[in-house]
């Protein structure tokens, strides 16, 4: 069983910044990848970046250069420096991590926070 705990959202203007965090608990394996998404109204969630238990990064277009996914695996958790806030980044912020267990076969499995609301005023 792992909770995860999302903080950091709130209002911004645009260019401003917010950093999000969210923390892991439970049983957690050592091999994993942790991760935003978001979601606006109407809108189908979408990963925003996410990082494995090694460091390595990816973005969605749409944030590169802006947004820093970073994390401390001794701490179990996630964080995501968001830099350069636009308005179109106004969402529902969703921390997850996923997996497989170390069974065969292998299977996935996902948990996710309860949502960060970040929205960015112009």
């Amino acid at each position: 069983q792992v909770q995860l705990v999302e903080s950091g959202g709130g209002l911004v203007q645009a260019g401003g910044s917010l950093r999000l965090s969210c923390a892991a608990s439970g049983s957690i394996s050592s091999n994993n990848v942790m991760g935003w998404y978001r979601q606006a109204p109407g809108e189908e969630r979408e990963l925003v970046a996410d990082i494995t238990s090694s460091g390595s990064t990816n973005y969605a277009d749409s944030v590169k250069g802006r947004f820093t996914i970073s994390r401390d695996n001794a701490k179990n958790m996630v964080y995501l420096q968001m830099n350069s806030l636009k308005a179109e980044d106004t969402a529902v912020y969703y921390c997850k991590l996923g997996g497989y267990t170390r069974t065969w076969p292998p299977r996935s499995y996902a948990y996710w926070g309860q949502g960060t609301q970040v929205t960015v005023s112009s």
